[in-house]
């Protein structure tokens, strides 16, 4: 999967993937292989539900989670999206044998 790094020192957060794009804070970062890894998941989940679908899935998780959980933290770190993402950042060779709508498995009602 081919993707493209825009730095972007005013960046909100550490950094972020819209397909094909992944935005980061500063040039430094595009070497860490942990962080790399977590967005480029992202933007495999983004590819599979068509670009568009995963925002929009995307912002009704969280806003289900923000109603659930009363927090900004916690609803985004219960977003089925992340949940997966933080979950195997680490593992550098996950996205080589990652199933299809693998997030699935991380949404909790």
């Amino acid at each position: 999967m081919r993707f493209w790094f825009i730095i972007l020192p005013n960046l909100s957060v550490n950094a972020m993937a819209i397909f094909p794009f992944i935005l980061l804070k500063d040039k430094a970062q595009k070497k860490d292989a942990v962080l790399i890894n977590h967005e480029r998941i992202h933007l495999k989940q983004q590819l599979e539900l068509l670009i568009i679908p995963f925002y929009f899935l995307y912002l009704i998780n969280y806003l289900f989670n923000l109603v659930k959980y009363k927090n900004h933290h916690k609803a985004y770190f219960n977003i089925s999206f992340e949940k997966e993402a933080y979950y195997f950042e680490k593992d550098l060779t996950y996205l080589t044998n990652r199933t299809w709508y693998n997030w699935i498995n991380f949404y909790s009602a």
